[in-house]
C-alpha cells in the first residue's frame, strides 16, 4: 500500500460533509461524490458554515479556512474518485445500496486503495464480500458532529489486514482524532453500550417511573453526562436509534436491545427529534 494522499467521500449529508471537512482541514485533497448537484450544494454550504463558525470563534484563521475549501472538489460522477487512496462511504444506511457502491468502487479504484464504511451498525464484512479486496475493507465510524467529536471507531472484519488497520489509525491521528479498534459486530463499541442505555431510559419514561426532565437531570447531575438520555435521543434521531436497535436485536436477540413500543410509535408519527422539530422535547 502507498500512503494516503487523496481521499474520496461518498455522500455529502451531515456525516459525509463532516468527514470531508476534517480530511481537507488535515491537508488531504478530497473529492466528494453525491447523486445530485442539489445535495452537493447543501453539503458544501454546511461545510462553509461550519468553517465560518471556527473562524468566528478564533479557532481557525481565514487563510486556513480558504485553504481547506480549496482542497475540496465535488462531483456527481463516481469515476472522479478513481485517484483516491482511501474512499469513505457515508450514504444511506441500506445494505443493498452500500454493497452496490462498494462493488463499483472496487472496480474503479487502484489495487492499493482502501474502502471504508461510516456505518454505525451494519455488517462490514457483508460489504467487503461485494469486492475483490476484502483485506482492504474496514469500518471507519465517525461521530456527530464530526468536526468536534474526537473519537473514531476503526472496525476490523475477520479478514481486514493489519496493514489496513495501521493506515487507518495513522489517518485518524492526522485528522486529530483518537481511534479505537472495534470488532465487526452490530453497534461496535459505543452503540453496543449506548443503545441499551437509551432504550431503557425510554422504558423508564414510558412506564411512568419518572418524568423526562427528571430522567435527564438525574443522569446529567448524578453521572456527569453532558446531556440526559432523552435529550441525546432527540439529537441522535429517534429514527436512527430505532433502526440501530432493530439491527442489534436481530443479531443478539437480547430483550434490552429491542425497541420499546413508545419509540416505534414516535418514529411512525414522524417525531424524529431535533431534526424534525419534535421528539421527546419540542424544538419548533
Amino acid at each position: 500500500m502507498t500512503d494516503i494522499k487523496r481521499v474520496g467521500v461518498c455522500g455529502s449529508g451531515l456525516m459525509g460533509s463532516g468527514i470531508a471537512q476534517v480530511s481537507a482541514a488535515a491537508g488531504y485533497d478530497v473529492a466528494v461524490f453525491e447523486v445530485d448537484q442539489a445535495a452537493l450544494d447543501r453539503g458544501m454550504a454546511g461545510i462553509k458554515k461550519s468553517l465560518d463558525k471556527f473562524v468566528e470563534k478564533k479557532a481557525l484563521s481565514e487563510a486556513d479556512r480558504d485553504t481547506t475549501l480549496k482542497r475540496l472538489t465535488t462531483t456527481t460522477n463516481l469515476n472522479d474518485l478513481k485517484e483516491s487512496d482511501l474512499v469513505i462511504e457515508a450514504i444511506v444506511e441500506n445494505m443493498p445500496a452500500k454493497k452496490e457502491l462498494f462493488k463499483k468502487l472496487d472496480a474503479l479504484l487502484a489495487p492499493h486503495a482502501i474502502i471504508c464504511s461510516n456505518t454505525s451498525s451494519l455488517c462490514v464484512i457483508e460489504m467487503a464480500a461485494a469486492t475483490k479486496r476484502p483485506q482492504q475493507i474496514a469500518g471507519l465510524h465517525f461521530f456527530n458532529p464530526v468536526p468536534l467529536m474526537k473519537l473514531v471507531e476503526v472496525v476490523k472484519t475477520i479478514v481486514t489486514s493489519q496493514e489496513t488497520i495501521d493506515m487507518l489509525f495513522a489517518f485518524a491521528a492526522k485528522l486529530g482524532k483518537k481511534a479505537i479498534l472495534a470488532q465487526d459486530t452490530p453497534g461496535f463499541i459505543v452503540n453496543r453500550l449506548l443503545v441499551p442505555y437509551l432504550l431503557y431510559a425510554i422504558r423508564m419514561y414510558e412506564s411512568g417511573l419518572a418524568s423526562k426532565e427528571d430522567i435527564d437531570e438525574g443522569m446529567k447531575l448524578g453521572c456527569g453526562h453532558p446531556m440526559g438520555p432523552l435529550t441525546l435521543l432527540d439529537f441522535v434521531g429517534l429514527d436512527t436509534t430505532y433502526y440501530i436497535a432493530e439491527i442489534m436485536f436481530d443479531e443478539f436477540k437480547d430483550p434490552l436491545m429491542a425497541p420499546p413500543p413508545l419509540l416505534k410509535r414516535m418514529v411512525l408519527a414522524g417525531h424524529f427529534g431535533k431534526k424534525s422539530g419534535k421528539g421527546f422535547y419540542d424544538y419548533t
